[in-house]
């Protein structure tokens, strides 16, 4: 029989993880074999080992290999118990003669496998309940990268609003930290909700939950009306001058998605519904905007992001084309390292001029060459044709913002000293 056969070829090709009577097992009866992303002929473009093990990439040739000379097509028509979520299915593998596990049987052993606790995103994700995960993955929990990027700015508005020689207001922090995850997810979710069609046809997204059919549009609609109000909520709780200002993000947040198919620059629009955060966070601390310092930030995060956000649609732009989508990453092409020295130059300028402004002290400027001299290194080495390399530079904004949020409250707690020392020289002259 076929399917024999080919579980006892896997079976010898586990090794060494293999034990006595059983196949692909490692502290665990079951074991995954995720197989995505058929093409027309029924060949497999890539496997994903899911839970129980992580062989070697010869390993993984070797299986892949042998699935697609033992007709994988027919085995996912007709042959194995399975359980399918859009282009994804599930092949179970279980000890004793080489028996196949129903899925009832697999969801079973997972819940009764006592796996080791990891704070890690995707292991979060998928420790959810599983009738909660496509609506924490809607949200992106398991790519935590863009809430930080959207925390920052609010987060350096808030420490730079702080008073000489204090701390930021750490309980505003966790507000806008908690404000930045759900505003985020609904986000994310608005944007999947405009290109469910669109991300169908992109390999990257097309295993998201609306895309791949795993909740509905109207039960998207839904979890983006709790998220909204989970938003209002935080949002209700600054004064009254800050509600207003959040509210009139809206506009942005909602419109955003659609950019893409009309302009070469819906980065410059992500832009300015990203980085609210720079105003929102001075005048939640001072009650107002003081418009010649938060302006600057603002033009600055936006410049920010065309950077990051560039470097990211790299990833995408042949389905884009392919699709008729728009972006910076195509617009800019093989110029896109001039377009992003220039667009670095522009952040770092305005940084430069609210540092001024607001009368910082040393450790800010520290943190801005540091942020110039990452950014240099970032954009000199991108490789735009390499996704994984756009990928961990996009993702290595992360530390631009933890940079400049260490000088900003450096820099605060160092205006006493230089306040102390200024009131000790005005006595010293008045007592001559």
């Amino acid at each position: 029989m076929e399917t024999t056969k080919l579980t006892r070829i896997l079976s010898r090709l586990a090794y060494p993880w293999r034990q006595k009577d059983t196949c692909f097992i490692h502290r665990s009866f079951a074991c995954h074999i995720l197989l995505d992303n058929y093409d027309s002929k029924g060949l497999m473009e890539d496997i994903t080992f899911h839970r129980a093990f992580k062989p070697h990439v010869s390993t993984i040739r070797i299986i892949q290999d042998t699935l697609l000379r033992s007709a994988v097509r027919r085995y996912h028509v007709n042959k194995l118990n399975r359980f399918e979520t859009g282009q994804t299915t599930c092949y179970a593998f279980m000890r004793g003669k080489n028996a196949l596990l129903s899925v009832d049987q697999c969801h079973r052993m997972e819940r009764n496998d006592k796996r080791p606790l990891s704070l890690h995103p995707v292991s979060l994700v998928n420790g959810a309940p599983r009738k909660l995960q496509p609506y924490v993955k809607l949200m992106r929990l398991d790519k935590p990268i863009g809430s930080w990027l959207l925390f920052w700015p609010g987060a350096w508005s808030i420490a730079l609003a702080a008073q000489p020689g204090h701390f930021p207001d750490f309980q505003m922090l966790a507000l806008f930290g908690v404000g930045a995850l759900i505003m985020r997810g609904a986000g994310c979710t608005i944007n999947d909700m405009w290109d469910k069609n669109f991300d169908k046809s992109v390999e990257r997204t097309r295993n998201r939950p609306l895309a791949a059919g795993e909740i509905s549009p109207f039960q998207a609609l839904v979890f983006l009306g709790v998220q909204l109000s989970a938003g209002l909520g935080i949002l209700l709780s600054l004064n009254w001058y800050s509600v207003i200002l959040g509210a009139s993000s809206m506009l942005f947040v909602v419109t955003y998605p659609l950019m893409k198919r009309i302009t070469y620059w819906p980065q410059a629009v992500l832009g300015l519904t990203f980085n609210w955060g720079a105003l929102l966070g001075w005048s939640a601390i001072k009650g107002s905007c003081d418009w010649s310092v938060v302006l600057p930030i603002y033009a600055a995060c936006i410049s920010w992001t065309l950077v990051y956000d560039t470097i990211y649609g790299h990833q995408d732009k042949k389905d884009d084309l392919l699709v008729g989508l728009k972006s910076t990453a195509i617009l800019m092409g093989d110029k896109t390292r001039t377009w992003l020295t220039g667009f670095s130059c522009i952040m770092i300028s305005n940084l430069l001029l609210a540092g001024y402004l607001s009368e910082q002290t040393l450790p800010y400027y520290v943190a801005v060459a540091v942020t110039a001299g990452h950014l240099g290194v970032q954009v000199g080495t991108l490789d735009i044709n390499n996704p994984e390399d756009c990928w961990n530079k996009f993702c290595s904004n992360n530390r631009i913002g933890a940079i400049l949020f260490a000088g900003i409250i450096a820099a605060t707690l160092a205006k006493v000293s230089l306040d102390d020392k200024t009131d000790g020289t005005d006595t010293q002259e008045n007592l001559t």
